[in-house]
């Protein structure tokens, strides 16, 4: 899945949740994203800014579906998971045998291919300790980061019931 596609599919709750990560921990980080974003729609980032909360969330999250938001959107989901999910991301390294620096950065390249068992590991872990809306997003998030992805994570997302998006299951 591209990003416009993540937030088309995801539930609008796990957007207003990185939304409000970003206005508590990084308020620069939210502004870039209204600006960059307002500017892409030839709109004055002042304009949004007006809007009540709810209202620049909702725009947000619509921009963001546009495709030629893909850029920023991915790098938002990116700068949220590795900020502020650290420990998810460590334990699915870890279960995946990636060597990291303990805050989701990892050391090296990724690998070519994930081992079937350690894969079902990882994933078994996260949805033990994580809300599984967004171990599904992770695990969406970190596919894309490799062309195509993996073709094993690429089949568990596909059939594996607690990492389908609610949208994709009513479908």
């Amino acid at each position: 899945m591209k990003p416009h596609e993540l937030y088309k599919a995801i539930d609008p709750s796990l957007v207003t949740q990185m939304l409000d990560w970003f206005r508590s921990n990084d308020k620069n980080v939210y502004k870039h994203t209204v600006a960059t974003l307002a500017n892409a729609r030839k709109l004055r980032p002042i304009y949004i800014g007006k809007k009540s909360m709810a209202d620049q969330y909702k725009w947000i999250a619509q921009t963001l579906q546009l495709r030629a938001s893909d850029t920023l959107g991915e790098h938002l989901l990116q700068a949220w998971f590795m900020a502020g999910h650290q420990a998810m991301l460590g334990t699915f390294c870890d279960a995946l045998g990636i060597l990291h620096d303990g805050k989701g950065s990892i050391h090296g390249d990724l690998p070519k291919a994930l081992d079937d068992e350690r894969l079902d590991t990882g994933i078994a872990r996260l949805l033990e300790q994580s809300d599984q809306k967004i171990v599904a997003l992770y695990l969406h998030v970190f596919n894309m980061q490799r062309e195509g992805g993996w073709d094993n994570l690429n089949a568990r997302l596909a059939s594996h019931e607690q990492l389908k998006f609610a949208s994709a299951c009513e479908a």
